[in-house]
């Protein structure tokens, strides 16, 4: 299995931009949480710290796809240390506002400055579509960028939260400022692999974005709805681990989760399959919404970890399938802002998540919080069987193959 991923680093290169972009994505799922834990310390109030948060990751879904937008026809290099230097600017207005103690709306501002973020992991998946284009180490690329995603999010948030609360409050979002800064610029220095910007067309259609294609947009819709999902799974676990008495089991559990994604990912990436992509989509989705039944049944830690288990596996494969959809859908020109609606698609779906099941915990309690996961699963399957119908025509000539 591993030797699919050693013919990847086999090109000139790609050990370097991986690395780099491994650095530089880690600043994302860091400054979310950072802020919470920043100012619940700061301010001493969680709703605000809540409310600054969501600001970040709604303007990071917000912005993101048109600073991909930006790099599709001028280049990563002229485009990601501007944007990239407004979110560490923006950071940085956070934690001067808070440390000072200024009013509470300099921190929003700062917050939404923040969210300038680039998507780091649609620049990284650019740059292996330029060299693998065509050819089947691609979704290998792919799936060894969506495991890189799924630890990203495992290290980040315990490094932010532990620096907080054991150096400074404000030290988790300014560790994620400096590697956000460090990442960046160890990237765009990288020229021999940054994608081609290809030449504007007469026409001006080049400047449209592929929002405006219908399949982009079902494909987002899909990923929202697999990250309430992830944002359930996340907020629920924590909460039925302390109704439970053990509070510090919910680690635990959460690892289950990435675990089995991680795995499954991996796995899904060596495998040589034939199949048409649309069919891999419903079979994803299908898998998806079906797993979220167990986490009804859950009774006790060791269930509810068996059973985040079993539903990580199918997370990383479907969201594989989803970015190799959406790489044949859209134009070559236009690939980094395709990669970047599904990314940003997925971050409001695990911040909607998480604040839904939230309010439903708070009303009914722990286990009725996976009613929210049951929902979003359920939308799944029916967005993955509208696409099975919508893009058939298209892709029964695209297989999957590894």
């Amino acid at each position: 299995m591993f030797s699919s991923y050693r013919e990847l680093f086999q090109a000139r290169g790609t050990r370097g931009f991986a690395l780099a972009g491994l650095l530089a994505r880690i600043p994302l799922p860091m400054t979310g949480i950072g802020i919470i834990t920043m100012l619940a310390q700061i301010r001493g109030s969680y709703g605000l710290a809540g409310a600054v948060s969501a600001t970040f990751v709604l303007t990071y879904a917000l912005m993101s796809p048109q600073v991909s937008r930006l790099v599709d026809r001028y280049g990563q290099r002229r485009v990601l240390p501007a944007a990239a230097g407004l979110s560490v600017l923006g950071i940085l207005l956070l934690l001067a506002c808070s440390y000072w103690n200024t009013a509470d709306w300099t921190l929003f501002v700062g917050a939404a400055l923040a969210g300038f973020m680039p998507s780091m992991s649609a620049m990284v998946r650019a740059r292996w579509t330029a060299i693998y284009r065509g050819k089947p180490q691609l979704q290998t690329a792919f799936s060894l960028e969506t495991v890189l995603d799924e630890v990203t999010f495992i290290a980040g948030p315990p490094i932010s939260v532990g620096l907080s609360v054991a150096v400074l409050p404000q030290a988790g979002p300014l560790a994620a400022a400096v590697l956000l800064a460090i990442g960046v610029f160890a990237l765009v220095v990288q020229v021999s692999t940054e994608p081609p910007v290809e030449a504007a067309s007469a026409d001006g259609r080049d400047t449209e974005s592929v929002f405006r294609i219908a399949d982009v947009r079902l494909l987002t819709l899909l990923m929202i709805a697999m990250g309430v999902i992830v944002g359930t799974v996340d907020i629920v676990s924590v909460a039925f681990a302390e109704q439970m008495g053990s509070p510090a089991a919910a680690s635990v559990v959460l690892s289950c989760y990435a675990i089995g994604s991680c795995v499954a990912g991996l796995v899904f990436g060596a495998m040589k399959l034939n199949t048409p992509l649309r069919k891999l989509l419903l079979l994803g989705g299908l898998a998806t919404a079906a797993t979220t039944l167990p986490l009804l049944l859950a009774g006790n830690i060791f269930g509810l970890s068996a059973a985040v288990l079993v539903a990580g596996l199918f997370f990383a494969p479907t969201m594989i399938v989803a970015m190799s959809l959406v790489e044949r859908i859209v134009p070559e020109s236009k690939l980094t802002e395709g990669m970047t609606w599904l990314l940003a698609g997925l971050n409001v779906g695990v911040a909607g998540g998480a604040a839904a099941s939230g309010q439903v915990v708070d009303l009914m309690g722990a286990k009725a919080g996976f009613n929210v996961a049951l929902c979003a699963g359920v939308g799944v399957l029916l967005v993955a069987l509208w696409g099975y119908y919508r893009m058939r025509d298209r892709a029964d000539q695209v297989s999957y193959s590894v």
